[in-house]
């Protein structure tokens, strides 16, 4: 925004958006509404990005502090011991909370805690630094493959280099491979052919193009009696010996949703960003719209991820209108059945076993899950889910055993719930002409 610009009037601007609002029964805080939107101005003019909160100890961009609440950290920090990846010799690493875990002033009901580490190799080439990754990575699956209180689900690590067919499945070239904790521990596993022949991937061809890395947990969330899934996707880096830094995936991933957990790592972080690209911020609104666009539409329709990616391209490039009305949707009872999906996904991952997660626990999760559905649905749809929790609750106790119907369970449930969050997004953002012109833009 240009100096030369008229400063706005964040009272007139917001005023249609709440009217609209009032008609759909959603209810926004004018006041509080109005100090984000002049707060928002204010940063735009200002320009400065990095913002360090030395209270705290965190840093990140300052539209994404806004949104933090600091009252998490320590919940947040507790499972970033979990889950991240600590220095070494020649491995630097920079740990950070993202996407909607990283909202939480304004996502009431974040699903998962969502993980992101920078992880810089000092090595003589890209192929050592891959081997050096590839062995940091394992390191950690075995080290944290399971704990007190958590177990890890999958591994992603490297890049089909050619079509495989693995458990019946046609995987293309370019695909993530995907582990299992075993098979991270044996280092390899079995896959077809195209032509049916057995072949075997290992570890080695997998560090040869790590690409998109990701380890998956599901944990007890440090503050409530329930699973919660967890991860953290690594951005790799290779730093020569002349100092530059090279990206191991082939792009440096920008910083518009994290914030990063220790101060001790603004160093590493300062390094890497002066290597991200100019047009990072176009380029990363670009593929926000990509996803807006496919789950607006056919049989990707999703619409509270609508949600979530609109607000963010709004509140990064200037439409502060409309992000300050999609705040407020987040904060509506109907949005908890975005969380309890997330939930019955960790009770998916747990596969019915309460090795890792006592029965109390999960019978507790199981009886707020029930509240839940109870405050956000009604009609036949809420006696459905509760008499389908009320099933999975006898099996944990023992009253009652689903045996291999666990998941086929969940996963009906899944789409019930996921059915009504689509319907309480879509008719919401719809509603709005400005961010229904928007969509429809896309297509």
């Amino acid at each position: 925004m240009s100096s030369s610009q008229p400063v706005p009037n964040p009272k007139q601007e917001i005023g249609q958006i709440i009217e609209s609002a009032k008609a759909l029964g959603v209810e926004i805080d004018e006041e509080k509404a109005i100090q984000w939107l002049t707060t928002m101005a204010a940063l735009d003019r200002d320009g400065q990005n990095l913002q360090i909160d030395h209270q705290s100890g965190i840093f990140g961009h300052r539209v994404v502090l806004l949104d933090f609440d600091p009252a998490d950290l320590d919940r947040v920090r507790r499972v970033a011991a979990i889950v991240e990846l600590e220095d070494r010799p020649n491995v630097e690493t920079a740990i950070a909370l993202s996407g909607s875990s990283a909202q939480s002033h304004i996502q009431t009901f974040p699903g998962d805690f969502d993980y992101f580490e920078r992880v810089n190799i000092k090595a003589r080439s890209r192929e050592e630094a891959c081997t050096v990754l590839g062995d940091v990575i394992r390191e950690k699956v075995h080290d944290s493959a399971t704990g007190p209180g958590f177990q890890l689900i999958e591994a992603r690590f490297g890049t089909f280099t050619h079509r495989v067919i693995r458990s019946g499945k046609t995987i293309e070239p370019g695909s993530s491979i995907t582990w299992s904790p075993a098979e991270v521990q044996d280092g390899h596993f079995n896959v077809l052919s195209p032509d049916g022949e057995p072949m075997t991937i290992d570890w080695n061809y997998a560090c040869q193009d790590p690409g998109w890395c990701k380890l998956d947990w599901v944990l007890v969330d440090p503050a409530h009696p329930r699973a919660v899934k967890a991860s953290n996707m690594f951005d790799a880096t290779w730093e020569d010996a002349d100092g530059s830094i090279r990206p191991l995936d082939g792009f440096i991933d920008p910083y518009y949703q994290e914030v990063y957990l220790d101060a001790d790592s603004i160093p590493l972080f300062s390094k890497i960003s002066q290597q991200m690209d100019p047009e990072a911020l176009r380029k990363y609104v670009i593929q926000l719209e990509r996803e807006i666009r496919k789950y607006s539409f056919g049989d990707h329709a999703n619409y509270g991820k609508v949600a979530k990616r609109l607000y963010n391209v709004f509140r990064l490039t200037g439409r502060f209108e409309e992000a300050a009305y999609i705040r407020e949707l987040f904060d509506e009872p109907a949005a908890l059945l975005y969380q309890v999906s997330a939930l019955l996904d960790g009770l998916v991952d747990l596969g019915g076993s309460d090795g890792v997660i006592d029965q109390e626990t999960l019978t507790q999760q199981i009886d707020d899950l029930i509240r839940d559905v109870t405050s956000a649905a009604e009609g036949p749809v809420e006696v459905d889910l509760v008499m389908s929790l009320i099933r999975i609750r006898d099996d944990v106790t023992g009253r009652k055993t689903l045996g291999s119907g666990w998941e086929a369970t969940l996963r009906e449930m899944q789409a019930d719930i996921g059915g009504l969050v689509n319907q309480y997004f879509e008719e919401r953002l719809r509603a709005i002409p400005q961010v229904d012109a928007y969509i429809d833009m896309l297509a």
